[in-house]
């Protein structure tokens, strides 16, 4: 999907990325290349057309994976797998190869890779198989492929994060997360696409293409982990981790249709990878964490890097263990609803799921407690974090204009100016130098962190409950903000950001076909239900800082509520 046209004469920068398209494409073997029998059920080009891939029965299909494989791929929870890798019931080998096989495919259809590393991944599960006939003690992940985000570094590999400008730079160590989940006993055997600066919702850029929704091709998978959202999405993976600075792990669980976590940062290890800012510069704190298909798996992760102390890995990690807190659970919740913020509408399917999920959760006895959009402030947060976000956003062109490579369209788009609202809140530091605006930004931030702290004690709430983002999947190249997952990442006090956790909850509808208008003021894509009828919705639970256990479990709660009320139909 990304080869350049070789009608037209290249310029330096695509010979690099041509080179570095052809020695990712010869890394599928060829027993594992979609026969053109199944090409031909798909509308081209495929962006530009609605192919529900999740539909199609491809791997099915495709004559490529067995019916075991199918079944490992698709019927085995995290937990389960782990359970029937423990006990010998499947090899590590057989599980590896079913998602290298499926991954290989989705790649194919959808563009989420970057790095592929069948052969070193195979034969590390034969030594992970080899180890537990020997007799011996096995790690909480022992034998499970996990994908990463690209710009975790693995030893020979590439972490380009799709700058032309990267290309050619093998990693000579790993990422500390990268070496957890080595003595965790996993597998690594794919990392996954992501957008051209990491900084915009839609993953696409010059080296490795556009990542598609498996849901429909026509539409985002999200960003800036897109490809994970995409891979997992199409189950060629069990379990991924992305980071997420303003919703980047967040956003492509809303896209897919999948459950992610944004932990507390720090918590999980972040340092030694690749990024596109200036080294030293954070004036926002990435979050590493996971995807997958249930809540549970989520736990698993957390709890399995957690407790492999990462602070001896990353002096940037925390050293706090992971907790168990089923008692400390009440059973009644107070649940706060984080309402519409005027500048930032939803569109009608978010509204419906965020209602009904409110409704079901009274229906069950549990609290709910308005938080008015006053109180919520997501629009002063989108200001100062926004703000923030300019400081360093010129390191990243940098790196651009020195390989000559043009902006993708929603890099371009993003650098426009998108919220024609007043600045109101950040207005009156306009002029003022770099130094004493990164300082009365800061103070700004802890004004807002000071507001929520005490909101959290006037409501006496368990958790919040919001939107993930203002719509579901949208065409690509027409995302314009996050405000409802980066405020979330704004509100860090000590580098101690709020856990957040974004789960799926119904589809759009007929009943969703309606018009919105969107006043001069308001910062929202125009609604246009086509091509939406059957996409996920999803809904955002969140609580302080470092109650990631409290924030997972009170969303099991929440999910469990929300399937167990009539109607409810998972997706």
């Amino acid at each position: 999907m990304c080869s350049i046209d070789e009608n037209k004469e290249q310029v330096g920068w695509q010979v690099s990325v041509e080179s570095a398209w052809q020695h990712r494409r010869e890394t599928i073997p060829r027993e594992w290349q979609l026969p053109t029998s199944i090409m031909q059920t798909l509308a081209f080009p495929l962006d530009k057309c609605g192919n529900n891939l999740s539909a199609m029965s491809i791997p099915q299909n495709s004559g490529i994976l067995s019916i075991r494989e199918l079944m490992i791929t698709e019927e085995l929870t995290v937990k389960e797998l782990l359970a029937q890798l423990s006990s010998g019931e499947i090899s590590s080998l057989e599980v590896t190869l079913a998602f290298s096989k499926r991954a290989a495919l989705a790649q194919q259809l959808t563009s989420c890779l970057t790095e592929t590393l069948f052969d070193e991944a195979l034969a590390r599960a034969k030594y992970l198989d080899q180890w537990r006939s020997d007799g011996n003690p096995l790690a909480p992940l022992h034998g499970l492929p996990v994908s990463l985000k690209d710009g975790f570094q693995i030893i020979g590999t590439e972490a380009s994060i799709g700058f032309v400008s990267f290309l050619g730079k093998k990693s000579v160590s790993n990422s500390p997360l990268t070496e957890i989940l080595l003595e965790l006993g996993a597998v690594l055997y794919v990392k996954t696409n992501i957008p051209q600066t990491l900084m915009t919702a839609d993953t696409d850029n010059n080296i490795f293409g556009r990542t598609l929704n498996p849901r429909n091709t026509l539409l985002t998978a999200g960003g800036s982990s897109g490809g994970e959202g995409a891979l997992i999405a199409f189950r060629g993976s069990p379990l991924g981790i992305g980071t997420d600075i303003a919703g980047s792990v967040r956003i492509p669980a809303s896209c897919c249709g999948l459950y992610g976590f944004k932990p507390t940062s720090c918590r999980i290890p972040y340092g030694g990878q690749v990024a596109p800012s200036l080294p030293g510069c954070k004036p926002v704190t990435a979050s590493a964490g996971p995807l997958a298909h249930d809540l549970e798996s989520l736990s698993i992760l957390m709890s399995a890097v957690i407790g492999a102390k990462p602070a001896a890995f990353d002096s940037t990690a925390i050293d706090t263990p992971w907790r168990h807190v089923e008692r400390d659970i009440r059973s009644v919740l107070r649940i706060g609803l984080l309402e519409e913020d005027h500048l930032y509408p939803f569109h009608p399917p978010m509204i419906r799921a965020l209602k009904e999920a409110a409704q079901r959760l009274q229906a069950e006895g549990h609290e709910v407690i308005r938080l008015s959009s006053d109180e919520g402030g997501v629009s002063d947060a989108s200001q100062i974090i926004g703000g923030l976000f300019n400081l360093h956003s010129e390191t990243s062109m940098e790196y651009i204009r020195s390989s000559g490579e043009p902006l993708v369209p929603c890099v371009a788009k993003a650098l426009q100016k998108t919220n024609s609202s007043s600045n109101k809140f950040t207005s009156d530091l306009d002029g003022l130098d770099l130094t004493r605006k990164y300082a009365a930004l800061t103070v700004r931030r802890h004004e807002f962190a000071e507001k929520w702290r005490k909101l959290w004690l006037e409501k006496g709430i368990d958790a919040v409950l919001g939107p993930s983002a203002q719509t579901t999947a949208i065409p690509h190249d027409s995302w314009i903000w996050s405000p409802y997952t980066s405020i979330l990442n704004l509100l860090d006090y000590s580098l101690k950001q709020y856990p957040a956790c974004v789960m799926p909850f119904g589809q759009v509808s007929k009943c969703d076909f309606e018009t919105m208008e969107i006043a001069e003021e308001q910062t929202c894509l125009n609604y246009n239900p086509d091509n939406l009828e059957g996409m996920p919705c999803s809904i955002q639970v969140f609580t302080n800082r470092m109650r990631d256990e409290e924030c997972l479990k009170i969303a099991g709660v929440i999910d469990d509520c929300l399937k167990r009320r009539s109607g409810y139909e998972s997706t």
